[in-house]
């Protein structure tokens, strides 16, 4: 994914997640489009407002993802469309194993990416979708000064525990099928238990803790 597009994402992705536990239970009632919106431009603030995050503290940044986006994330769907067809033949075991990997993953790539927010600003577009739909695409464009606007797309999906991101996309590249050739590689050349042992150096190498809701 290009550098600009993640950065860019990662802000909108922290942006998303933060101050739903307070929403949580009006967030049936709120269309998913209004509820990204309010909670991005709130975190944002936070964010901007943060010394420890604007001098590069990615221990606090990866804490505050941590307690503000992991619970909005279907994370189990995100690695299912990840790994692919090979997903199916993991065991229960080696999909919980790649799912917390994969979680860690995404986080410390965002940590980067909330590291290098520089006052951004979102377009947020009118939300495509009859209100009995149950997955739908938010869309937001960020826009940076010097740069075309970058175009995300959220797609969620309702649950009983509330409205889910299953995929980002940025500039039309799915964060999930970003890494599905990559992760189908691996399984080729050193089967399910090989990807889950480059997961775990890749999360590894990054140097930071893992987050706290891990299993």
């Amino acid at each position: 994914m290009p550098r600009v597009g993640l950065r860019a994402a990662g802000a909108a992705v922290l942006a998303l997640g933060g101050l739903l536990g307070g929403l949580a239970a009006a967030q049936d009632l709120v269309p998913p489009d209004v509820l990204v919106k309010n909670v991005t431009l709130e975190v944002v603030e936070i964010v901007k407002s943060d010394r420890d995050i604007q001098a590069g503290d990615r221990r606090k940044v990866v804490a505050l993802i941590d307690a503000k986006v992991l619970p909005h994330f279907n994370f189990g769907a995100m690695t299912a469309s990840a790994v692919g067809t090979n997903w199916g033949k993991a065991s229960a075991e080696q999909k919980a194993r790649l799912v917390d990997e994969f979680r860690t993953l995404m986080v410390r790539t965002y940590a980067s990416s909330i590291a290098a927010y520089k006052n951004q600003r979102f377009d947020f577009r009118p939300l495509r979708a009859r209100p009995t739909d149950t997955d739908v695409t938010v869309s937001v464009r960020v826009l940076q000064s010097g740069t075309e606007p970058v175009k995300i797309d959220y797609d969620m999906e309702k649950t009983a525990r509330g409205w889910k991101v299953w995929d980002v996309r940025v500039a039309d590249i799915s964060l999930t099928a970003n890494y599905r050739t990559e992760f189908a590689n691996v399984v080729r050349e050193s089967g399910i238990d090989g990807l889950i042992r480059t997961l775990q150096a890749k999360n590894e190498k990054a140097g930071e803790p893992a987050p706290a809701g891990r299993r």
